[in-house]
Parts: C-alpha cells; structure tokens; sequence
C-alpha cells in the first residue's frame, strides 16, 4: 500500500527543506509540484501562484499510477526558459511519496488523492525576506522585480489559494523552528498514522 502526504505552505516557508529532510530519513519518493508549471512563453507578468499555472490533472494521472504500483514518468521542468524539457524522469513507486508546493492542497483532486496533509506556516515578513534572498542570490534576480511579483501575484495568491487550505491540513509546522525538529514531528506524524493502518 502507498501513503501519499501532502505538504503545502506559503512561498519560502521552509516546505521543500523539511519535505526534503523527511524524505531522506524515511526513504519517500519527493515529487516537487512545480515540476508541473506548464509552459509559459511570456512569462513576464504571468501569474505563477494560481492553481492553473500547474498542470495538475497530470500529476493526479502519475499519484494515481504510483499508487497502484505502476512507474510514472515525471515532467524535468527548465525554469530558465519557463517550459518543460523533453525528456522525462521516471518515478518508480515506493510505500511513501511525498508531494510537496505552494497549490498541493488547492486543486480538489490533488486534495483528496492525499493521505495525510501537513501545512508549514511562517510569518509573511520572515517568507518574504527569504525570498528575496532565494531569488536574488539563485536565481539572478534584482529586488525590485522580486517585491513587484510578491505585491501583485504571490501575496494576493497567497490569501486567495493557500492560506484557506489550513482548514484541510492535520499536520501543522513552524517554518521558524530548526528544520530537524519539524522533520521529527513530520516523521513521527506519518509512523502513527501508519500504524492506524495496521
């Protein structure tokens, strides 16, 4: 059997850190949700922080066929130019899979393909600060259009899409603390509800 745990949270709220931390402990397949941005030709202006920016019917297809312990194969994204490469990378099935973004618990589908739903939360100056320094030291960004897209896109979409889904998540983490203390509470979360199962 194949548990899916969902993890979402507001942008740079330490969600793919802890995801990643607890998938590695545990050995869980980690699928990132913006593997699933579609292709964006102008992506000036374009808003990436609603669910339709993601092509989520698809990632559905592959939980579904993971879950039935088929192999999926997963779409390489290439942020540079704002398009999926042709090539794919194939997932094979494992008892835990870890999806971990910003929307994961926003589309109903996706939502209700999960097992278990954690929320990372974080206070919006801490996230923002975070940002500025993920996109301007990785990314290659400048601070202005950084706090241009947080004002017109990412904060409203925040309030609209991704604040709401708290009321679906049964696991709540501070994105504030060390990230090996939420991972603890993370792993020991996912082990009791296994052990429901048995």
């Amino acid at each position: 059997m194949t548990t899916i745990l969902l993890i979402a949270g507001g942008t740079a709220s330490g969600k793919t850190t802890i995801a990643r931390a607890v998938a590695n402990r545990i050995d869980a397949v980690l699928i990132h949700h913006d593997r699933y941005y579609k292709d964006i030709p102008h992506p000036k202006g374009y808003n990436f922080d609603e669910p339709a920016a993601l092509d989520n019917q698809l990632l559905a297809t592959h939980i579904r066929q993971l879950k039935s312990g088929q192999p999926a194969d997963l779409p390489v994204y290439h942020f540079p130019t704002h398009a999926r490469l042709s090539q794919t990378e194939r997932i094979e099935p494992r008892p835990i899979i870890i999806i971990e973004g910003i929307l994961v618990m926003s589309d109903p589908e996706l939502r209700n393909l999960g097992d278990i739903c954690a929320f990372v939360d974080a206070p919006a100056d801490i996230r923002l600060t975070r940002r500025i320094r993920r996109d301007v030291v990785e990314r290659g960004r400048d601070v202005e259009s950084v706090l241009e897209q947080y004002i017109k896109t990412v904060r409203p979409m925040h309030n609209i899409h991704i604040e709401p889904c708290k009321e679906y998540a049964s696991i709540f983490l501070d994105g504030t603390i060390p990230i090996a203390q939420s991972a603890d509470i993370l792993e020991s979360s996912i082990h009791d509800y296994l052990k429901q199962l048995e």
